[in-house]
Formats: structure tokens, sequence, C-alpha cells
């Protein structure tokens, strides 16, 4: 199958391809979830199909149904490592037109906020990387 033009400059394509650093913390056939770069806050993951496909609800029925299954097997992972009050999850679509889910950790109330993203350092993004996989890890 040969790549359409939208497909070879996505960035997540270029991470499920290997092709791009990421922070992954967890993968399986069908997807692929990794630190956001700019994170809501710390421990902020984004949940990826590996198949290209932009607007979430064009996904395929087992595909959408599998997404949510995996995020809600990662949230307590996301709770546990960050010690928050909830996690939140979010489906924007605008940042990247590769549809994913946003898993962030809330403390309060009014924090899941695009705006709120923000630079963090290399060093505090593996941190964050080889704390979820320890828990990950240990659960498998």
């Amino acid at each position: 199958m040969q790549e359409n033009e939208e497909e070879k400059n996505c960035i997540f394509c270029k991470i499920v391809a290997g092709e791009i650093v990421d922070y992954k913390v967890w993968e399986d056939e069908q997807f692929v979830a990794f630190l956001d770069v700019r994170p809501i806050a710390d421990g902020h993951v984004l949940i990826v199909p590996k198949i290209h496909v932009d607007v979430i609800y064009d996904l395929s029925d087992d595909i959408y149904t599998s997404l949510f299954s995996r995020a809600k097997k990662l949230a307590p992972v996301i709770k546990e490592v960050t010690n928050c009050k909830r996690v939140g999850m979010a489906v924007e679509g605008f940042g990247v037109a590769h549809c994913h889910l946003h898993l962030v950790p809330l403390f309060g109330t009014h924090e899941l906020d695009p705006d709120r993203a923000h630079n963090v350092a290399r060093e505090e993004l593996i941190r964050m990387k080889s704390k979820l996989c320890a828990v990950l890890d240990g659960k498998k």
C-alpha cells in the first residue's frame, strides 16, 4: 500500500514507524502510547492508532472500541505514578491530523485545558517514561 503525502508528513506516523525519537511507554499491535512532549501535566500520555486516520469517528468500530479499552487500562497506571486525583481524557483533533486520545493527570478542576501545555526538559520526559514503564512492566 502506497502511503499518501499526509501520512508521510504525519509526526505520529513517523513515531509509529520509529523514524523520530519518542517517549513510548506502551504499545501493542494496534496502538502506541507515549508521553506528550508539551504536556498539560506531567504524565500526560497520548494513545495513537498505528493506522493513519485523521478523525476519530472514522475509525472502524473495532479499533474505536479498542482505543478506549486501552485508555481504561493505562489510566490507573498514570494515576498511580503521578498520584493525581483523576485521569482526564480528551479528543480534540486539531493539533495533529492523526486521531489520538489525551490521558491527562488531574489534580483539581479546570485543568484539562490545552492552553496549559508547556515545554518539558528531555530529562523529565525520560524520568516519567521510566516510572510509567516500570509500573506497566509489573502488570504483564
